[in-house]
């Protein structure tokens, strides 16, 4: 965490034992320590164990409990003007929970420990975050009062972030992904934010040389710089399931280091897929190693290998080490890493070198990307939801949304919701797919709705119409174009418990704002979009009529389709009622100022 600055004070303050109203907690663990009241810049805490409180910044404080065993930190606030609970679980956002629901349980390999109630206008009403990876969280609205209360409990020492500033909930999200990375780089290179082709839902397990080597020359053409070769390479079965992995041979990919060369004279990267846990019952490991199993896989067929044993990591680290290594890949994706968020894992046997899976798992992945950083000066290393932890981020450099095929929206909130506490790491949507007949309107619709994440197509890319193909370039294009703003830029998505209708980021340094309507809703083109001398409006919504607010001045437009192609171009006046500029479906809205405008600058 960061060290305290001259605008941050320490707190000491007078606490006592005092009774506190009982909530039913059927769902969270019993504890039996008292709690202290402890006030702090008008929250009223309860706090188990040793507390302290320092103000970091208005509206914004830390509180830390010690104690040798269990401690907690709980407050609330009035749940007034509430629109949404936001954690970074897939579908987590939307209602707002009981007091009595389920807490979430986060650990490394699951979740992250941060959270936000958020209100009207898209405020944070209070947002907060823990300082380690494994805590138990909960929260909800108290039906006899009408608050929303808020509690984090973990073993040992606690520091809890509450930040009630009443900012954009975004702002107070990315504060405190700087306050878990603060003091700390990162090398994720340029290419892991440019777009990419996977092999997962075109070919499934299907793999062959040719295969990979056709899609990765179509792919280039159309502006996709890295092939990530998933399930099927390890093994001539095409039946599915984890039976097959734990050797992880190539057998679908002879002559591995020559396939490689031939995708690397194309000018792609090249990452390979492995399912990191598993030990599946029909591989030659299996004997050596299924006896350090922390779970079994039986419907995977397969056992969760456990990480606290030095041959198992060993064996694991070596297996992918050896793709970029021997066979000169340029990195790997690293998949089920949740797997090894087993609740209540057995005892560690004396082999062990380990007490938590947890310390075990960072050995593991801190050995991972060292190889991978040695053999490879731009390696790259993909993650995928749910392990977002932050513990996690030294290990990788790109975090991939969860599974959701042809499901545009979903895709849309999972990597929304990624970004908001990614960090430093990119973010990459899951993979797009569409069914062959689909119009290049809805396709460009698939890549508007994670404009805001890398994209990876999965589509046998020989056998798009050229409107399909024309669409895809255009739009892999705009992303490629506009990376530092899209992917880099101050991040702002609007309502998020109507699942992020419009979102909006402003490019640093850039003169560039990119907004993507989502639904028929109005566009700021004044302050709210930042002091823009480009503004680009991705329109992914059936209604063409795209009406501009809040503007001054005038701007050249253009109107492209959605397989780029203009359709109109002109000047248009930006007026405080509005403007309507027609932007069919899938199609891209340039506005442009002259350098000299005086209303550029809000």
């Amino acid at each position: 965490m960061e060290p305290p600055t001259s605008e941050q004070t320490e707190q000491t303050e007078t606490t006592e034992t005092t009774d506190h109203e009982e909530i039913w907690e059927p769902h969270a663990p019993a504890t039996t320590a008292r709690p202290r009241r402890v006030a702090a810049d008008g929250i009223d805490l309860l706090v188990t164990g040793e507390a302290s409180v320092r103000t970091v910044d208005e509206g914004v404080i830390e509180v830390t409990a010690e104690d040798l065993g269990e401690v907690r930190i709980e407050w609330r606030t009035p749940c007034v003007d509430a629109t949404a609970f936001w954690t970074p679980e897939a579908r987590g956002t939307g209602w707002l929970p009981a007091a009595w629901s389920a807490p979430r349980r986060v650990t490394l390999s699951r979740g992250a420990p941060v959270a936000a109630l958020i209100g009207t206008g898209d405020t944070a009403v209070c947002a907060f975050a823990a300082d380690r990876e494994d805590v138990l969280a909960g929260a909800g609205v108290v039906e006899e009062t009408g608050e929303f209360r808020y509690w984090v409990q973990a073993t040992g020492r606690l520091t809890v972030r509450i930040d009630t500033s009443g900012r954009h909930y975004a702002r107070c999200l990315a504060a405190i992904a700087g306050w878990w990375w603060s003091g700390r780089t990162a090398n994720v290179p340029d290419v892991a934010r440019r777009p990419a082709y996977s092999t997962w839902y075109s070919l499934h397990q299907n793999i062959t040389p040719e295969a990979v080597e056709r899609q990765a020359a179509l792919g280039k053409e159309l502006g996709l710089d890295t092939i990530i070769v998933d399930d099927g390479w390890m093994t001539t079965d095409r039946t599915r399931g984890y039976a097959h992995c734990g050797d992880w041979e190539p057998h679908s990919l002879p002559d591995t280091a020559a396939h490689v060369g031939r995708v690397h004279d194309l000018g792609v990267r090249y990452l390979l897929w492995y399912a990191l846990p598993f030990i599946g019952k029909d591989s030659a490991a299996w004997d050596a190693l299924s006896g350090y199993a922390l779970t079994s896989a039986d419907h995977m067929g397969a056992v969760v290998a456990d990480p606290r044993y030095p041959k198992v990591r060993r064996h694991l680290a070596d297996s992918l080490a050896r793709a970029v290594e021997e066979w000169g890949m340029d990195g790997l994706k690293v998949d089920f890493v949740d797997w090894f968020g087993v609740q209540d894992p057995p005892a560690a046997g004396p082999e062990a070198d380990c007490t938590t899976v947890d310390e075990g798992l960072h050995l593991l992945l801190a050995e991972i990307r060292r190889r991978v950083d040695a053999a490879c000066s731009e390696g790259m290393i993909e993650h995928r939801q749910p392990y977002v932890s932050p513990g996690l981020w030294p290990y990788a450099t790109m975090i991939r949304a969860t599974d959701c095929p042809l499901s545009p929206q979903e895709n849309r909130q999972r990597t929304i919701d990624t970004r908001l506490i990614a960090g430093p790491l990119a973010v990459h949507a899951d993979m797009l797919m569409w069914h062959p007949a689909e119009p290049p309107e809805q396709l460009a619709v698939h890549l508007i709705n994670v404009l805001f994440a890398v994209p990876q197509i999965s589509v046998d890319l020989a056998v798009q119409t050229p409107a399909q193909r024309e669409a895809l370039a255009f739009w892999l294009g705009v992303v490629r174009e506009h990376v530092g703003t899209l992917q880099l830029g101050d991040l702002r998505p609007a309502r998020p418990d109507l699942g992020y209708p419009m979102v909006t980021a402003t490019g640093s340094g850039t003169g560039t704002t990119v907004v993507a309507r989502y639904a028929p809703l109005p566009v700021d083109a004044g302050a709210g979009a930042g002091p823009w001398r480009s503004l680009l409006v991705a329109n992914a919504d059936a209604d063409p009529d795209v009406r501009l607010v809040g503007g001054r001045g005038t701007a050249e437009a253009t109107v492209q389709d959605a397989r780029g192609r203009t359709v109109h171009q002109g000047t248009v006046d930006l007026v405080e009622g509005g403007v309507t500029v027609v932007v069919p479906r899938g199609g891209l809205l340039t506005l442009r100022r002259p350098a000299q405008d005086p209303h550029g600058d809000h």
